[in-house]
């Protein structure tokens, strides 16, 4: 297989991205790596990522491959979990604390930090309007993180997804007991489920 056909491969696999590291797992040199992208037209959309001209951008799976360490949570998972009533004006994801996310304040992205035992607490994937896969928290690790941060959060966008959460089939209400449990706001989950089931 040639350089060309194995790039090639790459960016049909990725759904048409294609990350320097990637290549250079491959074993392709980046100045090949340069030519592939004049050749074929790729666009550069952020620092080692490059997109094919037929792709859609995802914009949450480009901060996902620049951020591999982040989750996205707070109103982007609700969106992401089919939870919310409209689009995040902007992305929220949570980091360890300690993590810099300057870059990613600049960017306008909302950026929480939770201490490094509960950071994957409720991790998911999900796919993306494109097909790309993200990294989520769940619905129930979603609604602690929106109680926990509600002062930052528009309180009708956190009832209707109380509200949403509690009419799904396939909610879990121990699960979410014991995330309240781990994020001190048990009594709070009490009260919203008391009125709602």
């Amino acid at each position: 297989m040639s350089k060309f056909e194995t790039l090639d491969n790459i960016l049909k696999n990725n759904n048409g991205y294609l990350k320097t590291a990637d290549a250079v797992g491959a074993g392709i040199s980046k100045t090949y790596l340069g030519e592939y992208v004049r050749e074929r037209g790729l666009e550069r959309v952020s620092y080692g990522i490059y997109m094919s001209e037929d792709a859609w951008e995802d914009r949450l799976f480009i901060i996902q491959t620049r951020y591999p360490a982040a989750i996205f949570s707070h109103e982007t998972a609700l969106h992401l979990l089919n939870l919310a009533e409209r689009e995040p004006s902007e992305f929220s994801l949570t980091l360890k604390s300690g993590t810099n996310s300057t870059a990613l304040n600049k960017e306008g992205v909302r950026v929480y930090k939770i201490k490094n035992e509960l950071f994957e607490e409720g991790l998911m994937q999900v796919e993306s309007q494109f097909g790309n896969d993200l990294r989520v928290y769940n619905a129930e690790r979603t609604i602690c993180d929106l109680i926990r941060s509600r002062r930052n959060i528009e309180i009708q966008d956190l009832q209707s997804a109380v509200k949403g959460y509690v009419k799904r089939k396939n909610k879990n209400i121990p699960l979410l007991m014991r995330y309240a449990e781990l994020f001190s706001v048990e009594k709070i989950i009490r009260q919203y489920l008391e009125v709602l089931l």
